[in-house]
């Protein structure tokens, strides 16, 4: 049976995600209100935006020494507060029109969004491990859940000429009181190393030597994939659709719409099939699902088509990244580290891969482009099988095993035995 500490840690970690969002989403849906309320030119609000991406990378990278040194309880912490004190600076950034502001809001909220990100994973996978079936798909089902009622929300306060200053501001006193409740609900000191010189250069090193594992970097390059195949709609699809179909660009935001409900439906919904069939065939499932997706969207003439395979996309990317990062999670030595290494290279790929696609648009069309995540998606369904365990599963280290259990055998990444 499950104990009431495990539970706790558990369900913090999903109101943690389910908040970052919504913090996301809101700050998405009130971009347009931000730039008239900074009066500046569409390049100048990308150089302002230009903010949350180095934040968000700059936090991506940090986070895992972070959490080898300190634990990600800690890292948690810091994030969260981050994020809290990122969204306050927007908001005043946005009511008193001062563009520097909204850049440093975002830098700051990036930043924290990063840190927390690879933290909250490397938790998850400790809960996975835990437990004995799967965890990450509804952690990040909780996001992207989080990622519709943000922009719902922001929506409806868009319609209702809500100031987005005083919108931005409650979000952040929201994310603050959630984010209090959820941490204080995770144990200390998951994912932290023991030894003394975990912090110094001999740990930098061995961040950077689990590569050498064969099997986490086809791991890596299947999260890589998926993550960018995600990223890719959320870059594009609203484009895609106006300028490639010829649809209208309030039928670009319902399709992008439609793909995010898409997402967070396969997300709540893949546990079952993990446990049945093991994470293999759903992600080589998943990744032909997303391409036959991409297929329709990139060849079919009819905008209809189109808008409805999108569909196909969203449930086909949904499993992949956090199924990645449970594989990585599989070995109790190291998975910490582990962990840290795939979820960075997935979250570097999903910020950075996807705008890379603009350059070859601007040379062959939007179309044309979308059919480098049709290649890649063949390659990760061919690269599946290294998501088979290896061995058995067990405790990760700095969570200690329920009492009363006995050791778990080896299964087949589904929870059977």
């Amino acid at each position: 049976m499950l104990d009431l500490a495990t539970r706790r840690w558990r369900a913090a970690l999903f109101v943690f995600m389910l908040t970052a969002g919504v913090g996301m989403a809101s700050w998405v849906a009130r971009t347009p209100a931000v730039r008239d309320a900074l009066g500046v030119s569409t390049g100048g609000m990308g150089v302002v935006l230009f903010g949350l991406s180095t934040g968000s990378m700059a936090g991506v990278l940090l986070s895992g020494p972070l959490v080898r040194r300190y634990g990600g309880r800690a890292v948690l912490w810091g994030g969260a507060a981050v994020v809290t004190t990122g969204l306050a600076v927007t908001a005043g950034g946005a009511e008193w029109s001062l563009a520097g502001g909204v850049f440093a809001g975002l830098a700051l909220f990036g930043s924290g969004l990063g840190l927390a990100e690879v933290a909250v994973n490397i938790e998850g996978a400790a809960v996975e491990r835990r437990l004995g079936r799967p965890v990450l798909p509804v952690l990040h089902g909780c996001s992207s859940l989080g990622t519709v009622l943000g922009a719902l929300l922001g929506l409806a306060l868009t319609a209702a000429r809500f100031p987005v200053g005083a919108h931005l501001l409650a979000v952040a006193v929201l994310t603050a009181a959630a984010t209090v409740w959820a941490v204080r609900s995770v144990p200390a000191g998951t994912g932290r190393e023991a030894a003394p010189e975990a912090a110094g250069p001999k740990d930098r090193l061995a961040a950077l030597r689990v590569w050498r594992d064969g099997r986490l970097v086809l791991i890596g390059i299947i999260v890589l994939v998926m993550a960018f195949t995600e990223g890719a709609a959320n870059d594009w699809l609203p484009l895609l659709m106006v300028d490639g179909h010829g649809v209208s660009a309030t039928a670009g935001s319902l399709t992008y719409t439609v793909f995010a409900l898409a997402m967070t439906a396969g997300r709540f919904t893949g546990g079952p099939f993990l446990e049945r069939f093991g994470r293999a065939a759903v992600v080589r499932a998943s990744a032909v699902l997303a391409a036959a997706g991409v297929a329709v969207v990139v060849f079919s003439p009819s905008p209809l088509a189109a808008g409805a395979a999108v569909v196909l996309w969203g449930l086909g990317a949904s499993l992949g990244f956090p199924v990645s990062i449970s594989a990585a999670g599989d070995d109790p030595h190291g998975a910490a580290a582990r962990v840290s290494a795939v979820a960075t290279a997935g979250y570097l790929a999903f910020l950075v891969g996807p705008p890379s696609l603009g350059f070859l648009a601007d040379h062959v069309g939007l179309r044309p482009t979308m059919g480098v995540v049709l290649g890649l998606l063949v390659v990760a369904a061919l690269l599946a099988p290294a998501l088979r365990p290896r061995g058995p599963r067990a405790a990760p280290a700095g969570v200690p095993p329920q009492p009363g259990t006995a050791p778990q055998r080896a299964d087949d990444g589904a929870g059977r035995p």
